[in-house]
This record gives structure tokens, C-alpha cells and sequence, in this order.
């Protein structure tokens, strides 16, 4: 599905949307997700609130995935409705072109659940920091695992097959991912992963906020990642919004990669004459393009708050989609 999105894009970009959006939803209701899962997957994929009303429970999530308990500011539209429930986007001003579309698609799948009536996935309710202390515990006996007990979270791709232990597909601000629970020191990774930090189970969410800062920063040289190694710098990462960059991670983005090489360099080295020589250029060369940097960026990497903003900056820019 998605190899024919991609061929389709050249020719009709709004047919090529209207599969991503069915592939995702395929995604989510093959995950096993729940009604919350679905309406963060909505959520994302239109930007906006996304709303349902299931057996007399209405829950609204925003397109980070938190419960939305303010009055509505849109009316609900586009709106389907079933046999005992109703899901809706409130979107302020012109509709997209991919709405009716979206919620197409949330309507089949809430209609499925409505068969199965496992309206949420018990994984992502444990994972959920927005959902109440009570209902994680619930969630966590369900799993037949003790709130103290202790354990991590993986996130690997949605495509990922589960390896026998707790798993769920789980709509994030970055898309969907996979996620697992782990209790081994040692465990076994297909490919790409984040591991977050170890927590008492009724602590379950910051972990997986932590597995998926982890799993945005893998790469193919490094592709997994103990966000523990990130110490303090972990708060910052999981409270970052991609959707609104920083304008010190605007900066760096636009900065191609011959500079970003330089920048990298002259935060690292101990002297304008080392970073010279490790990268071939004439001290007198790179002392220019140092300042002009400094001019341009607001800061100079070489004093000690320089570089603490300049890898601030540097991860936030890994993390930004």
C-alpha cells in the first residue's frame, strides 16, 4: 500500500493521501489499538481534535495525543454515526481536503471495535499518561503485572512483528510505533529501536516517552537508543512539540551539511587551530566563517552556554519531523 502511494503521488497527489490514510488506519486496527488509539491516529493525520462518542462515553484527543476536556471551538465535521456510537474533527475554518476521508476511515474502525467491543487496548492504557492512576492499575492487573514491579518500554516500527510479550501499535506526534514491553537487562532488537528508562510499572508512560525520543534520534549507525544516556536533557526532549520548532533548531535546519560538519567541529575541539587542521582549512578561513556563524546563529558555540545551547538545539533538530 504504501509503494503504490508512492507511484501515485506524481500523478494525483489527493488519491495518494487518501491511501496513507487508509494504510494508517489498517495499521492502527491490525495493532489491535482502542477507541483512544483511533482518535489519536486522527488526530495526527488531520491536525485537528478528533471526537467519539461510544455507548454514552465521549472522548475528544488533540493531535498530541492528549484528552481535549475543553468546550468544543468547531463545530463537529465531517460526523458518521453507527449503531451506539458517532466520531467527528472540530476544525476551526476551511475543511481539508483529506477530512471526509479521515473520518471514513475512523468510522470503519470504530464500527469494528464496536463488533469485538474492546474499545481500548489494555498496553495503551497503561502507557497513557493522560488516563487516571486508577485506570493504568486496572490496566497493569489485566497484563497480570504488578504496579511495582519493574520494567521499560520499546519502541520499534508499527510494522514490527511483537515478540511475545505485551505489545500495541499506538499513535505518537511522530506517527505510529510499536510499542513493547521489556524486563530483560539484554533484549533482542530487530532493528531500529528507543528503550526508555527503567520504571516502576505504574510509571509505564514516562517510559515510553522516553523509548520514543529514543527511537527518533536511532539512526543506521546507531539504530538503538537507551534514552537513559540522556539524563536531564530527556525532559526536554519528551516536552519538545515538533510541530512548532524552536527558532534555534530553525537555524540549524538551514544550515547545509559542509557547515554543519564546521559547527559540530567547533563545538567539540579545544581550539580554533585543531578544528582547522582536522578539517583541512586555513586557520585564518575558518576563523571567518566562525564569527559569521556566531552572527548568524545569536551565539557562539565555543563558550560554555554556547555549546549547552547549541546541543539543546542539535536534539531538538533530530527529534523535529
Amino acid at each position: 500500500m504504501q509503494e503504490l502511494a508512492g507511484k501515485l503521488t506524481a500523478f494525483d497527489p489527493e488519491a495518494s493521501e487518501s491511501l496513507k490514510v487508509i494504510s494508517y488506519f489498517d495499521a492502527l486496527i491490525s495493532g489491535g489499538v482502542g477507541v483512544d488509539g483511533l482518535l489519536s491516529g486522527a488526530a495526527v493525520l488531520s491536525g485537528t481534535i478528533a471526537g467519539a462518542e461510544v455507548r454514552g462515553r465521549t472522548t475528544r484527543r488533540d493531535p498530541d495525543g492528549r484528552r481535549v476536556e475543553i468546550a468544543p471551538l468547531a463545530e463537529q465535521h465531517p460526523r458518521r454515526t453507527g449503531d451506539g456510537w458517532s466520531v467527528w474533527l472540530e476544525r476551526v475554518g476551511v475543511p481539508f481536503a483529506s477530512d471526509e476521508m479521515i473520518v471514513e476511515r475512523l468510522a470503519l474502525a470504530i464500527d469494528l471495535l464496536s463488533v469485538r467491543w474492546n474499545p481500548d487496548s489494555t498496553l495503551e492504557i497503561a502507557i497513557d499518561e493522560t488516563r487516571s492512576a486508577d485506570e493504568r492499575a486496572a490496566a497493569l492487573a489485566r497484563l497480570q503485572i504488578d504496579p511495582g514491579m519493574r520494567l521499560r518500554l520499546i519502541a520499534t516500527s508499527a510494522n514490527d512483528t511483537p515478540v511475545g510479550r505485551p505489545s500495541t501499535i499506538v499513535a505518537t506526534k511522530y506517527g505510529l510505533l510499536r510499542a513493547t514491553i521489556d524486563v530483560q537487562e539484554d533484549p533482542r532488537l530487530p532493528g531500529r529501536a528507543g528503550i526508555g528508562t527503567w520504571e516502576r510499572a505504574e510509571n509505564a508512560p514516562a517510559s515510553w516517552g522516553g523509548a520514543v525520543v529514543g527511537y527518533r534520534l536511532a539512526t543506521d549507525e546507531i539504530p538503538v537508543v537507551d534514552s537513559s544516556i540522556l539524563g536531564a536533557m530527556l525532559v526536554l526532549a519528551r516536552a519538545y512539540d515538533p510541530a512548532h520548532p524552536h527558532p534555534d533548531v530553525v537555524a540549524l535546519r538551514k544550515l547545509d551539511e559542509r557547515t554543519t560538519q564546521i559547527l559540530l567541529a567547533l563545538a567539540e575541539a579545544e581550539s580554533i587551530r585543531a578544528v582547522a587542521a582536522h578539517l583541512g582549512m586555513h586557520h585564518s578561513s575558518l576563523q571567518a566563517r566562525h564569527e559569521a556563524l556566531t552572527r548568524e546563529l545569536g551565539y557562539d558555540v565555543r563558550t560554555t552556554v554556547g555549546r549547552i545551547r547549541y546541543g539543546a538545539a542539535e536534539l531538538l533538530r533530530r527529534l523535529t519531523v
